[in-house]
């Protein structure tokens, strides 16, 4: 397909694991991604993921004339009532040391239920265009296991597979994941969004 014809869309991340896992969702749709060229500080002030990732795509769409993208990607843990939740990000400072909080504090609890969540949004000069949510269950582990991954991928088993994120190969991940399950349900919304049959 001539480059002309691809849709544009700016990712609202600087997170290089997350952007590489968007890019691989629309790899098979003529979307173009482009990328954030510096961080713009966004007050997430959100009491839900859905919410969250509207903030981010409407505010960041209100400064440029693309399709803009966001999502709020997070863990609740069940012991916890649902924490670290739209914190998860900001649990900590680094993804070990986010880990290492988790662990601790859960350090002595029998109940290691919990789940991913991810909320997609994309918005264009200040309007939503599109949103939806996708789950995924699982257990924390009572140590990191895998060099795949990032964030909590490394204690995070995936419900009925033995295997952490972490452990997983991309496409499994892609198959099981949050996010994955979350670009099922957007994908199609984005071929009508374009009025195309991207597969024919």
């Amino acid at each position: 397909m001539n480059q002309a014809l691809y849709q544009s869309i700016l990712i609202a991340s600087t997170n290089k694991g997350k952007i590489q896992e968007f890019k691989s969702f629309l790899s098979d749709l003529p979307i173009k991604v482009i990328t954030q060229s510096e961080k713009i500080e966004i007050i997430e002030n959100g009491n839900t993921f859905a919410e969250n990732a509207r903030i981010k795509a409407i505010s960041l769409s209100d400064h440029n004339n693309l399709w803009t993208l966001a999502d709020d990607s997070g863990l609740s843990v069940d012991v916890l009532n649902g924490a670290p939740g739209i914190y998860s990000s900001r649990f900590a400072r680094t993804d070990d040391e986010r880990v290492s909080k988790l662990l601790n504090i859960l350090d002595g609890k029998e109940n290691r239920n919990a789940q991913f969540h991810c909320a997609l949004c994309i918005a264009y000069k200040g309007k939503v265009l599109l949103e939806v949510e996708g789950y995924c269950p699982g257990l924390i582990t009572f140590q990191p296991r895998g060099s795949k991954g990032f964030g909590y991928d490394p204690i995070f088993e995936v419900l009925g597979t033995s295997l952490t994120f972490a452990e997983m190969e991309v496409h499994q991940k892609r198959q099981l994941g949050h996010r994955g399950k979350a670009f099922d349900l957007l994908k199609p919304e984005i071929i009508k969004l374009l009025k195309i049959d991207c597969f024919s």
